[in-house]
């Protein structure tokens, strides 16, 4: 199971702490490092809040070795023709280590305060629907492509230049919902992120997935399944009970939240790694504390086969 960091990038990102961020992440041996795209959080107080494709651009051209992306980017105020010429980019400059992870959307206040449409459930998903046709095609035909949609329309329309890779950056799904995402991961994704999930529970989801695949005749093999989840770590027992602030541990544990000290963190882990997980993002909420990202490298990392 690959281990890699998530960051929120609505949650105080900026330039600053997002170099010593990128620097970390690829010098201690993390698999990948990823980031959403939220203009503020749901609530206030509104934080500095890098854009994501910017931000994205500078680990690109920065770093060598580690897979990154976003987990995930909303159609709902990304436009599909732009996003898969910005991933289609990024990926070609970092020689193809993107992960262009999509959403739906969800959060009503940013696009409230930012003017953007974010619909009911059941048409937010066929935009969406729409959004990752446009960009599987714009990513996979070398011909000009027309669509006729309800939310796009496109005549003629081609990626150029061409992405290096054969079938465009790896396209990945993420969300939890049986209704609504997992057809959509059967249909347009390399790669299911769940969302904090326990180990019991992304067993259910996964074999859900599993049986939804083998229904329109694919192999489970050929999506891949990771998980995000938070992370509240300590490298001691006075700084776990000040990131926990009063929080319970069992009352977090219960909602897929990774609590505790080196010991108590690995042994979760390596639940979520018998399950059959292929990679987790671990949550990463302190942008400032790399002393406790580096501590986790040096005491979890080990731990576990990362090739």
């Amino acid at each position: 199971m690959k281990i890699s960091i998530m960051i929120e990038g609505q949650n105080g990102l900026n330039w600053t702490n997002w170099k010593k961020i990128v620097d970390t992440v690829e010098k201690f041996g993390f698999y990948g490092l990823y980031r959403s795209d939220h203009f503020t959080n749901a609530n206030p107080p509104d934080k500095d809040s890098l854009e994501l494709w910017t931000s994205l651009t500078y680990l690109a051209t920065t770093t060598k070795r580690i897979r990154f992306g976003s987990l995930v980017s909303p159609i709902s105020f990304r436009n599909p023709v732009f996003t898969a010429r910005m991933a289609a980019a990024v990926d070609d400059l970092s020689a193809g280590r993107l992960k262009l992870g999509l959403g739906a959307g969800w959060q009503a206040r940013e696009h409230q305060n930012y003017g953007f449409e974010l619909l009911s459930f059941k048409e937010r998903f066929l935009r969406f629907e729409e959004g990752l046709s446009i960009i599987s095609e714009l990513f996979r035909s070398n011909d000009p492509i027309t669509i006729n949609g309800k939310f796009y329309q496109l005549k003629d329309a081609i990626l150029l230049p061409r992405p290096n890779r054969k079938d465009g950056p790896e396209i990945l799904i993420g969300g939890n919902g049986e209704k609504y995402t997992f057809p959509l991961v059967v249909k347009f994704a390399n790669e299911w992120n769940a969302i904090f999930l326990t180990p019991q529970k992304f067993e259910e989801k996964t074999n859900l997935l599993d049986q939804l695949l083998s229904e329109k005749g694919k192999e489970p093999a050929e999506i891949r399944r990771s998980l995000m989840t938070n992370l509240t770590y300590g490298q001691n027992q006075e700084q776990l009970q000040k990131k926990l602030n009063g929080r319970d541990p069992k009352e977090m544990a219960q909602r897929g939240i990774i609590v505790g000290l080196s010991e108590e963190v690995t042994e979760k882990l390596h639940e979520y790694q018998q399950t059959g997980l292929d990679e987790i993002m671990l949550q990463w909420i302190d942008l400032e504390d790399m002393d406790g990202l580096i501590h986790f490298s040096e005491t979890v990392l080990p731990k576990f086969h990362l090739a």
